[in-house]
């Protein structure tokens, strides 16, 4: 009995210092960008033994402040660090961060499928967030209040959204905030009368609606070829932020999402490569 235990005993120390032996990035932030970064993770980790990647999500706001604080290697976020985040990381690390567009979104505005409405207009679509459009019957669907579904404030799509489609204006007081993008498609997927925005890679069980820049324009849905055009009118970067500039294994890592295997993973996940 007391040389099984001896044995057992050194097989869990064994195990212990091996597993403290691997090497260890944490990534933090983005919800938007959490399927994409844990595929990217499992991936590495199956032809790196020796590195574990450690991915949580939060919202891009979270992802920073950690960042800021010490607690995570790399912030994912679906926006760009406020002028403020970038003051605290000058005072706390002597550096303005380092930014590394890994993917690009269309921020996609989604509706349930049996839905008439089939586009709307960036004026359209703020006017809605806003409460000044209330029915669907004002943008040509049917006689139905309109259910508002987005992010929380922590989210960098919350962000986005108000900074480019409401143009800095508040978000009506009626939108129930979600905690990611995944439960938002869920509300509006259940919810004839819903409304919703997201990354482009979680659209399943609703339709995209068409954006247009202004009422005279043409709409265009967020397809990988209207993205790379800049047709559609609402994209933008997806980010990883780190301290400094990365060295060693993180560097490495950084490297590989940036090659032409990382970013073949961004068209299979749903979102448009940069490469």
């Amino acid at each position: 009995m007391k040389k099984n235990f001896v044995i057992a005993a050194t097989l869990l120390i064994a195990i212990v210092v091996h597993a403290q032996s691997k090497s260890v990035i944490t990534v933090k932030g983005s919800d938007t960008m959490v399927i994409l970064a844990q595929r990217w993770a499992e991936i590495y980790m199956g032809t790196h033994s020796d590195l574990s990647v450690q991915v949580t999500g939060g919202g891009s706001g979270t992802g920073i402040s950690a960042l800021i604080n010490g607690t995570t290697d790399i912030a994912n976020a679906s926006r760009p660090l406020k002028p403020s985040e970038r003051e605290k990381m000058k005072q706390r690390y002597s550096s303005l961060g380092v930014e590394v567009k890994v993917a690009k979104d269309g921020l996609s505005v989604y509706l349930h499928e049996s839905n008439p409405v089939r586009e709307l207009s960036i004026e359209q679509i703020k006017q809605i967030y806003t409460k000044v459009i209330t029915n669907w019957k004002q943008v040509g669907g049917p006689d139905a209040k309109i259910i508002l579904y987005g992010r929380e404030n922590n989210s960098g799509t919350y962000v986005y959204f108000k900074d480019n489609v409401l143009g800095g204006a508040d978000f009506a007081p009626s939108v129930q905030s979600l905690p990611g993008t995944a439960a938002v498609v869920n509300a509006v997927s259940k919810d004839k009368n819903g409304i919703g925005f997201g990354g482009a890679a979680y659209g399943k069980g609703i339709k995209y609606c068409a954006v247009k820049k202004d009422a005279s324009g043409i709409a265009y849905e967020p397809t990988e070829e209207n993205i790379k055009s800049g047709a559609y009118p609402i994209s933008r970067f997806l980010y990883m932020y780190l301290r400094n500039k990365p060295t060693g294994a993180l560097k490495d890592y950084i490297d590989w999402i940036l090659s032409p295997e990382g970013q073949s993973i961004v068209t299979k996940v749903g979102y448009f490569p940069v490469k």
